[in-house]
């Protein structure tokens, strides 16, 4: 039931916003994402994927004849800034919809100026549960981290045969809410543990931390994180002679992760996978393909389709 009543609430406010759109000459869509900073190559494929997607509707008449615009808002993944690019948007009469924010810091603060404003927004890619939960404006068409974390913990237990874990998180909302999903459904199993530390975005060095763990004598490091500093975690603890193996989440799932020959057998979650796709997904891979000379990401995919829905 609670399914249905999200579903109907989100018919009827999308009414509501296509009478708004019938009195404007254009749409045009903010799409808020870090393009600079240390997540810029999130954002890349943010920007890419949305300005395709009003490429493609545009070409077939755009949305009741008129054009879509694509309006690129930076946050650079920060609260503060996306405090400030939410509220510059919630006092924007010709804004009506916001696809963004992609980070889940960056969107719980947003999250109660769109709601004081009415302003309906919908993430790609934040899976902090709390989003869902605190406005009846804000929606994702991406999964949770009660979902991802709990997953992660029983792949590990049952796949992987891994009992002995240690956890290494950043403090921020996303890697924080993976961290408490992923350490309770471990403690349901009966997993060992043996230690959790703490990073910041700013930390370079990682070594004190990972010295600590390799005392410990884990099978492997759950690293909840982002990729600029799951790719140093990596690379810092096999430089220490760490024999451990490394799992993460979709924060992970990057190409400067994916370029790291260390990171050979890291194991991800990931929304999207390009190589298994079919379908309409294969049709938006070789459009994405053809247009900008690489593979999207899953960053790129969802927010291909919550431009859509938008």
């Amino acid at each position: 039931m609670l399914i249905t009543r999200v579903l109907v609430l989100f018919i009827v406010v999308l009414n509501l916003l296509s009478l708004e759109l019938f009195a404007q000459d254009s749409i045009m869509i903010p799409v808020v994402s870090p393009y600079t900073g240390s997540l810029a190559s999130f954002g890349e494929g943010v920007k890419n994927a949305a300005l395709l997607k009003a490429e493609e509707l545009n070409a077939k008449g755009g949305i009741n004849g008129k054009k879509v615009g694509i309006r690129l808002e930076d946050d650079l993944c920060e609260p503060k800034e996306a405090s400030n690019v939410s509220a510059r948007l919630a006092n924007d009469k010709d804004v009506v919809i916001v696809v963004g924010h992609l980070c889940s810091s960056a969107t719980l603060a947003a999250l109660p100026i769109y709601k004081k404003a009415e302003l309906v927004a919908i993430t790609p890619a934040s899976t902090n549960p709390t989003i869902g939960k605190s406005s009846q404006y804000y929606f994702r068409n991406v999964y949770q981290d009660e979902f991802q974390g709990a997953f992660l913990a029983r792949y590990a237990d049952e796949a992987m045969k891994w009992k002995k874990i240690v956890v290494f998180y950043e403090t921020n909302d996303y890697s924080m809410g993976l961290k408490t999903a992923f350490v309770d459904e471990a403690k349901k199993r009966g997993l060992k543990l043996l230690g959790q530390e703490a990073y910041t975005s700013a930390t370079t060095d990682f070594t004190p931390q990972l010295a600590k763990f390799k005392m410990l004598q884990p099978d492997a490091i759950f690293i909840p994180g982002y990729a600029p500093q799951g790719t140093l975690i990596i690379s810092q603890a096999v430089k220490l002679g760490m024999k451990v193996h490394f799992f993460g989440a979709d924060g992970l799932d990057d190409a400067i992760m994916l370029n790291n020959k260390n990171a050979n057998g890291l194991l991800v979650t990931t929304p999207f996978l390009a190589e298994a796709a079919g379908g309409q997904a294969k049709a938006f891979i070789d459009a994405y393909g053809k247009k900008f000379g690489k593979q999207p990401n899953w960053f790129a995919a969802n927010t291909y389709d919550a431009v859509g829905i938008a």
